[in-house]
C-alpha cells in the first residue's frame, strides 16, 4: 500500500474540494447575474438569426399540370419573374401528367422537403384557365395573386382577365416545417454557445489563482496531474449546471408569468424532452472540451495578463467554430456537416442542431462517445504541457540537468 489516490479518487477530491468552495462563496451570487449582459448583447444581435434564416433554401410552388400547361407556366413565370424579381415564387415542376391521369396535389408535399426532393411549400394544379393552389393556408392566400397573374400571362389574356385561383388547405408544408425546425436548431446553438463561453473561463481564474498562491503545486506533488485537470474540469462544469438550473428555473418563471408574449418554437424533431437531455450532454461536452483547452492555456501563463493574451486566441477559434457549425446547419447531409460533426470543438453546436431537424437518435451516440474520446485526450495532452512547464519536470528537464553536470565536472 502506496497510500497515493487513483487518478478517479483523487480527481474526486479535487472536484469536491473546489465545488464546495466556489459554490458557498459570496462571488457566485454575482456570477449567477452575469448572464444578464450577455442576453442583452444577444438581444441587441438578433440580426444574426436573420443571416442564418436567408441562407436556407427559398420555398418552391411545385407544378403539377399536363405538360403543355406546366411547359406554359414556367415560360411565363420566365417572363415575369425579369419584373417581379423576388415578388414571383420559384416555379418548379413535380409531375407532369398523361393525359386523363389524375394525382393528389397533397402527395407532393409529402417526404422529406416534398416528394421532388426540392424545397415545395405548396402546390399549383388545375389548368392554367382554372388553377388550383395546395398548401397550408398562410402559404396560399400570399401566392394567389402572383400564380393568377401568371396563369393569365400564360393564356396571353389581357390585365382584365386573371383567372381565379382555388385554394385548397393543407396541414403545414414540409418547406415551413424546415424553416420551423432551423429556427428551434438556430435557438440551441446560440444558448449553447453563450453558455459555453460565458462560464468556460471560470477554470482559467481558478488555476491561475492557485498557481499564484503555490497551492497548484503542493495538489500536484500528491495527486497524479490528469486528476488535478479532472478535478477542476468536473468541478466548474457541476457549478455551472447549478447556475444554469437557477437561471432556467428563473427563465421558466418569467415564460409563465408573460404567457403567449413571447415567442414560440417549433417542437424540435427528436420532440422536447430529448432535445433538452441532449443539450445538457452536448453543454457537458463542449465544456469540457473548451475547458482543457483553457488549463492547457493557464498551465503556460503565470499572470492574469498572459491569461487573457494567450486565451483571445482561443476565443477567436471558438467564434469560428461556432459560425462553422452555424453554417453547417443549414446544409444538412453535404460534407460542410459532415466536417463540422467530426472536428470536436464544433460537434456539440453541429449535433444540436441536428436534433432539431433530424428524428434519429443514433447519430448523437457515436458523437458523445466521439467527443468524450476528445475530452480525454486534451485532458492528458494539458497534463503532460502542465508538467513540462510548470513542474520544469520532464525529458527537457532532464537534458538541461545533465548539460549543468557535466559543466560542473569540468577540469578548471
Amino acid at each position: 500500500m502506496t497510500g497515493r489516490l487513483s487518478t478517479f479518487a483523487a480527481a474526486l477530491v479535487v472536484a469536491r474540494r473546489d465545488f464546495s468552495a466556489i459554490l458557498f462563496s459570496r462571488s457566485f451570487i454575482f456570477f449567477l447575474l452575469g448572464p444578464l449582459f450577455p442576453v442583452v448583447v444577444a438581444a441587441l444581435a438578433g440580426g444574426v438569426g436573420q443571416k442564418v434564416q436567408e441562407s436556407t433554401a427559398r420555398p418552391q410552388l411545385g407544378i403539377v399540370m399536363q405538360a403543355e400547361d406546366a411547359a406554359a407556366m414556367i415560360r411565363a413565370h420566365d417572363a415575369l419573374a425579369r419584373r417581379m424579381g423576388s415578388g414571383l415564387p420559384d416555379f418548379v415542376v413535380v409531375r407532369r401528367l398523361d393525359p386523363g391521369e389524375s394525382f393528389d396535389p397533397a402527395a407532393a408535399l409529402k417526404g422529406p422537403r416534398g416528394s421532388s426532393g426540392g424545397n415545395l411549400a405548396a402546390v399549383l394544379s388545375g389548368t392554367p384557365a382554372s388553377p388550383m393552389l395546395t398548401g397550408p393556408p398562410e402559404r396560399i392566400a400570399a401566392w394567389a395573386g402572383p400564380v393568377s397573374l401568371a396563369a393569365a400571362q400564360a393564356l396571353g389574356r389581357g390585365p382584365a382577365a386573371y383567372p381565379a385561383v382555388r385554394l385548397s388547405d393543407t396541414a403545414t408544408s414540409k418547406a415551413d416545417q424546415r424553416s420551423d425546425h432551423v429556427k428551434t436548431a438556430q435557438s440551441g446553438q446560440m444558448l449553447l454557445f453563450l453558455l459555453t463561453m460565458l462560464l468556460a473561463g471560470m477554470v482559467l481564474s481558478n488555476l491561475v489563482e492557485e498557481k499564484g498562491n503555490k497551492i497548484i503545486e503542493v495538489l500536484a506533488a500528491a495527486i497524479p496531474m490528469d486528476a488535478l485537470f479532472l478535478g477542476k474540469l468536473f468541478a466548474m462544469l457541476a457549478v455551472s449546471l447549478v447556475g444554469i438550473a437557477v437561471w432556467g428555473i428563473a427563465v421558466g418563471g418569467f415564460t409563465l408569468l408573460a404567457g403567449n408574449v413571447l415567442p414560440q418554437l417549433t417542437e424540435p424533431a427528436v420532440g422536447w424532452p430529448l432535445f433538452f437531455a441532449l443539450g445538457v450532454l452536448y453543454f457537458a461536452s463542449a465544456y469540457l472540451l473548451l475547458g482543457s483547452v483553457y488549463l492547457a492555456i493557464g498551465s503556460m501563463a503565470t499572470t492574469v495578463r498572459e491569461v487573457q493574451t494567450l486565451s483571445m486566441p482561443a476565443t477567436m477559434i471558438q467564434l469560428v467554430v461556432f459560425f462553422l457549425a452555424s453554417f453547417a446547419m443549414t446544409q444538412p447531409g453535404s460534407p460542410i456537416e459532415l466536417a463540422a460533426v467530426l472536428f470536436p470543438l464544433s460537434s456539440p453546436y453541429a449535433m444540436l442542431a441536428r436534433a432539431a431537424q433530424d428524428a434519429a437518435v443514433w447519430p448523437h451516440v457515436a458523437a458523445l462517445a466521439w467527443q468524450v474520446l476528445f475530452v480525454a485526450i486534451f485532458v492528458r495532452s494539458g497534463a503532460r504541457l502542465f508538467r513540462t512547464r510548470v513542474m520544469k519536470s520532464g525529458p527537457a528537464g532532464g537534458k538541461r540537468e545533465k548539460r549543468g553536470l557535466f559543466r560542473r565536472r569540468r577540469p578548471a
